[in-house]
């Protein structure tokens, strides 16, 4: 898991090529003013998903992982807080290849993080993380997915 600024996510690149994909979307897009939607970005190996999610307390988030897909989120409206737990700590559950989610139920995360606007979180593979926790009714986010 990383979290910065969103000024210096270029300077992750090294950690995956098809970051560049992303800082370039950003550079030509704004997010506050783009509608909710899916967008295709580099064939389905990067895409943005842009959302009004609901908000949830800490004992309503569910925590999940990805294994073909690295997550950048990027709150847009609102801080956000994320629930974490690395994957090696986490039990099995039964994966959703077709949507690449693993939902733990009721575990709760062993920690969490605030992230606020013109921030970002990284979470890979190993990440285990309940997303969406906010006092917010709603919050406007972006959830990059690169293949990882």
């Amino acid at each position: 898991m990383i979290i910065d600024r969103l000024e210096k996510l270029s300077m992750y690149v090294v950690l995956n090529p098809l970051f560049a994909d992303v800082i370039d979307f950003l550079r030509c897009h704004d997010l506050q003013t783009l509608e909710v939607g899916k967008y295709p970005i580099r064939d389905n190996k990067v895409f943005l998903n842009l959302q009004m999610a609901k908000g949830r307390s800490q004992d309503e988030a569910v925590l999940e992982t990805h294994i073909e897909m690295i997550d950048i989120q990027i709150p847009i409206s609102a801080e956000e807080t994320f629930g974490y737990t690395p994957l090696s700590d986490l039990p099995n559950y039964e994966y959703n290849a077709e949507k690449d989610i693993t939902k733990y139920g009721e575990i709760k995360a062993q920690t969490y993080i605030t992230v606020k606007p013109g921030e970002f979180v990284i979470f890979f593979p190993q990440d285990g993380h309940a997303p969406c926790i906010t006092s917010q009714g709603d919050i406007k986010k972006a959830i990059f997915k690169i293949k990882a």
